[in-house]
């Protein structure tokens, strides 16, 4: 690193990420950062002032070498950066573009105590994709073989981390994915313009070089059951993700032309709908169309700017607490707004109205006010009498959330499960009450994030190692 004083790191201004014209990428689905050149790189990377405490680190749900890859950045070793973060991360580039470092990372970055943090996700999608781009994303180095067989059930973050660590130790892995194409939320729910799913396949073309086993369009609990792999594997990592969508169970939600935040990004992202008839599976044509998105979520967000760029004339967000109380990426609401799409907050869905043949025309809506915080911590929405409205909508999207996938549950009944429908784990092992199976990510947390699942993976992975070298000590 450059003989810079902390005080002369500290007055280097933060590196904005380029990005494409608003105007322009709101009718593409092109990526919407840029990425950094190599100079703006080198330059955010001596702001790092090397703390001998780093609290990025410890931000870090998988505990990224921070200060190290962040260092090789600025001695313009590239390639050692990118190494560096391999050591972690197995989807470095899907990270430096998805995970929330805001609240993670960069929030405990000290520079963020009285200025701008590092901008270490920025820094390490540039890594990740000099790696890429150069000499193609790397295989991990495998050991020699153990002889022991893992199924790793679901291609999503988790599912892929596992699989990865797994594959590195010496044993032979199968993942089942049920989808046609593996990466999960990657590859079906956050659309091109966030995450090129280019850059997906390289990740998971880089693991069957490894030698990871994919099967798709297996869907484990109806293809096979947990005890029929047991029968044939010594382990099983469980990652099948919260795939079931929730609705708001208002009237009027079976309509043509209402859709949950799943189907309508699945349809679009991994069905490729947009190109329809090119492509076979369509979705309602919405061109100058009026679309409402109904949450304040990430997977909100994508709906909506996912609608401009179908050719909505008017997109727009409806979320039933204030701007403030939105759980979305501060930067996908940014974007969002920069890109035309409406913010109605404090308006909750009454119904939904549809004509003589089943396609919705027209939403209800309850103006609300904020009341004292429920269970979540935010205020609750308190609907203001007599403040109802009536306005024409041609689509809706719900994007409220979704539950555990009832799949596995339903074939596997001496599974322990939540309330929720989560599978119970060992927080430290990730090990589930039946012997052999262990299971991670939104399928034991609810809907979370990608670097949340993927930490799930790797210690699954790091415990799945000492079961199978002892497994009547477990």
């Amino acid at each position: 690193m450059s003989k810079l004083t902390p005080k002369e790191r500290m007055a280097i201004p933060r590196h904005d990420m380029p990005e494409q014209d608003p105007k322009v990428r709101a009718h593409n689905f092109k990526e919407v950062n840029c990425g950094y050149t190599q100079e703006m790189a080198v330059e955010e990377a001596n702001r790092c002032i090397s703390c001998k405490n780093p609290g990025c680190v410890k931000g870090c749900p998988v505990n990224i070498k921070i200060p190290e890859f962040i260092a090789e950045i600025a001695n313009e070793n590239f390639e050692e950066a990118a190494k560096i973060l391999k050591q972690d991360s197995a989807l470095p580039a899907v990270c430096g573009r998805v995970c929330p470092q805001e609240k993670q990372c960069e929030n405990n970055c000290i520079l963020a105590k009285n200025g701008k943090s590092v901008a270490i996700g920025n820094l390490e999608r540039f890594a990740a994709d000099y790696e890429r781009e150069h000499f193609g994303v790397r295989p991990p180095v495998v050991k020699p073989k153990t002889g022991k067989k893992v199924a790793v059930v679901g291609g999503g973050p988790a599912g892929l981390s596992c699989a990865g660590d797994l594959i590195a130790s010496g044993h032979d892995v199968t993942l089942f994915e049920a989808l046609h194409e593996v990466g999960g939320v990657l590859i079906y729910g956050i659309p091109e313009f966030r995450l090129p799913k280019d850059i997906v396949k390289a990740e998971v073309d880089a693991l069957v070089k490894a030698g990871v086993k994919i099967e798709t369009n297996s869907v484990i609990g109806m293809s096979d059951t947990i005890d029929e792999l047991l029968a044939e594997y010594d382990a099983v990592f469980v990652a099948v993700g919260a795939g079931l969508p929730y609705f708001m169970n208002i009237p009027g939600e079976q309509l043509n032309g209402v859709y949950s935040s799943n189907e309508y990004l699945t349809r679009v992202n991994l069905m490729k709908a947009y190109k329809f008839p090119e492509n076979d599976t369509p979705i309602f044509d919405i061109k100058g169309k009026t679309v409402a998105v109904f949450g304040g979520g990430n997977t909100a967000m994508d709906a909506v700017r996912t609608s401009l760029r179908l050719g909505a004339e008017r997109a727009m967000i409806l979320y039933r607490r204030s701007e403030a109380e939105m759980p979305a990426r501060k930067e996908e609401v940014n974007h969002a707004k920069e890109e035309g799409v409406e913010f109605r907050t404090l308006m909750a869905p009454l119904e939904f109205k549809g004509d003589e043949k089943g396609y919705i025309y027209s939403m209800v809506l309850q103006q609300c006010e904020l009341g004292e915080p429920d269970a979540s911590g935010r205020r609750r929405p308190v609907p203001i009498e007599g403040a109802i409205t009536e306005e024409k909508v041609d689509v809706a999207v719900v994007a409220i959330g979704n539950g555990s996938n009832p799949i596995i549950a339903r074939t596997t009944p001496d599974l322990e499960l939540n309330k929720r429908g989560n599978i119970v784990v060992d927080e430290e092992t990730m090990k589930t009450n039946k012997k052999g199976v262990f299971a991670g990510g939104d399928i034991v947390t609810g809907g979370a994030t990608v670097i949340l699942a993927m930490g799930a993976g790797r210690k699954a992975a790091a415990a799945i190692n000492e079961y199978l070298a002892n497994p009547d000590k477990w």
